[in-house]
């Protein structure tokens, strides 16, 4: 209200207006001014799939997340190709926040430029993130029309019922400040992602039903030599959980494991909420792989800024691994808004940072469309996407069998083209476009996991299950290569494909819709679930 007033108080006086707006955008608002269309930056079709009810008001605050374009792009994309390729002498040589920012951010010149003109529309601007590619922002959406030169309407779907608002056009900026910003995410909240909803079954084997820590370290040969010790983990979460679940959970399988620390980005998730189960799923896996490992819980809003600034909150943290049981459809989203979070990837893999992604429960139909699609950030080359199998393991715990889960995300994207760490196992089904997913765990209902959450022991299944037990391996692979002198796994999917299924139990038989599982890398399971000590050894041997 006070910052208001002062508005108010400076339109009055012309004079005073013009000392207080930065004088490279002093003339901004001038009619002349060229201005330029961030193309891809508007939800496609939507007149076609939702009804407009009217204009959001024009007091209602809305946060933004403002990504630039990277300096030397094809540089960093060069770069991250050699500092993640095992074959490399540069392998696992990662470059500090500081060090990425110097090659390939925006300069300090560049930022100003860009918070400058945002400050002259009457936007509040927040932090600026390490690497000098985002910036978050603030305002009503009066300001945010002004500056982005859009409408902001309120809508409702036609197929969920849901309301929201969108922008009606592609954001334009003038063409000094366009030429460095990619997106800017915020502009809509239609999609809500969706963390890989646990199914719960029948009782099985936990006091609830499910696998046991003990039986997943089994089936999947986890040394307990390793525990995670010294290592962090980082999980991307959209709600909430509670500690004493936790609590309950690793005393009665004698974990010791330390509690979860919280880091609230844009103000955290909220209240508890349906995703409460979810985060105690992703922490309950982590303590029962990797018990000794620092686990933080990183809790944003769900929405297309807060989820571009909850990456970036992690990238800025430098926690090594990253697990990911959160998102949407490729054809859900925005094209800006897959590039502005790709590009934080990007960053996270040249700093040396891996990132886990659970696939999606919908077999090879992620959109519910009755078409092939698959999920994102699973796509993402920096990421690797986990799908799902059931396994079986023997009355000693050991691995028996495994077949892909029927409800395992898995195709090919619509957006990337299929890197070339992916090349050695491409398929014509694949028309050229990177394939998805890369590996696979647990993650049939039955037998599921055992859980203890919201009061109560259960049974769940799902590849926001699988995601975790892949980040833990990661965490204990990581422990490993310390203790050996070598590097950290980082972003894992070149290594992993250098593997050439050393290290991995083939999945050959299930389906996951239009897909089924076959010898080697396959649409349903990838190149399969880990033999951890296999696996450890063979990247560790390079």
């Amino acid at each position: 209200m006070t910052l208001r007033l002062k508005l108010l108080a400076v339109a009055a006086t012309p004079a005073l207006l013009a000392a207080a707006v930065p004088a490279a955008y002093a003339a901004s608002a001038q009619p002349h001014t060229a201005r330029v269309a961030l193309a891809g930056d508007v939800l496609p079709g939507l007149a076609g799939h939702a009804v407009r009810t009217g204009d959001v008001a024009a007091g209602h605050r809305i946060s933004v997340a403002v990504s630039l374009k990277a300096r030397n792009d094809k540089a960093l994309d060069a770069f991250v190709a050699q500092v993640t390729d095992p074959r490399s002498a540069t392998y696992g040589h990662y470059l500090t926040k500081a060090r990425f920012a110097a090659a390939y951010g925006r300069s300090d010149a560049e930022v100003k430029q860009v918070t400058d003109y945002l400050r002259a529309q009457g936007l509040t601007v927040g932090a600026v993130h390490s690497g000098n590619l985002l910036v978050d922002a603030s305002g009503t959406a009066a300001q945010l029309e002004k500056a982005f030169g859009t409408t902001l309407s309120t809508w409702k779907d036609s197929a969920s019922g849901r309301s929201f608002y969108a922008n009606d056009a592609a954001p334009t900026l003038p063409a000094s400040v366009a030429s460095v910003i990619s997106d800017v995410s915020g502009l809509n909240n239609r999609n809500v992602l969706h963390h890989q909803a646990p199914a719960t079954v029948t009782p099985h084997n936990g006091p609830g039903g499910g696998y046991t820590p003990a039986q997943i370290k089994g089936g999947y040969n986890v040394s307990g030599s390793y525990t995670g010790s010294g290592q962090k983990i980082a999980l991307l979460e959209f709600d909430g959980f509670q500690q004493s679940n936790i609590t309950t959970f690793d005393s009665h399988y004698g974990l010791s494991s330390p509690a979860a620390t919280v880091h609230k980005v844009d103000g955290g998730s909220g209240s508890l909420g349906d995703g409460q189960v979810e985060v105690e799923l992703d922490i309950e896996v982590l303590n029962a792989i990797a018990p000794a490992a620092a686990v933080t819980v990183f809790e944003g809003p769900n929405s297309d800024a807060g989820e571009v600034d909850t990456y970036q909150a992690i990238v800025d943290s430098g926690i090594p691994v990253t697990s990911i049981s959160w998102g949407a459809a490729e054809s859900q989203r925005t094209t800006s808004n897959i590039n502005a979070v790709d590009a934080v990837f990007k960053q996270g893999a040249a700093q040396g940072l891996g990132f886990f992604a659970a696939s999606g429960d919908s077999g090879s139909d992620d959109a519910g469309n009755g078409r092939t699609s698959v999920d994102y950030p699973a796509s993402d080359p920096y990421v690797t996407g986990v799908g799902g199998t059931k396994l079986t393991v023997t009355s000693s715990n050991a691995w028996s069998s495994e077949t892909a889960w029927n409800g395992g995300g898995g195709g090919k994207s619509s957006v990337f083209a299929i890197p070339s760490w992916q090349t050695p196992v491409q398929k014509s089904q694949g028309g050229g476009k990177r394939q998805v997913p890369d590996v696979a765990a647990l993650a049939a209902p039955t037998p599921g996991v055992s859980i203890y959450s919201q009061g109560s022991w259960g049974q769940v299944g799902g590849t926001s299950a699988a995601a975790p037990e892949w980040a833990a391996f990661a965490t204990l692979y990581n422990q490993q290569a310390a203790a050996a002198g070598k590097p950290r796994l980082g972003s894992a999917n070149p290594a992993l494909y250098a593997a050439a299924g050393t290290g991995f139990h083939d999945i050959t038989s299930g389906s996951n819709g239009a897909y089924s599982a076959a010898a080697g890398w396959d649409f349903t399971t990838g190149w399969g679930s880990y033999n951890a000590a296999t696996l450890a050894a063979k990247l560790l041997a390079g």
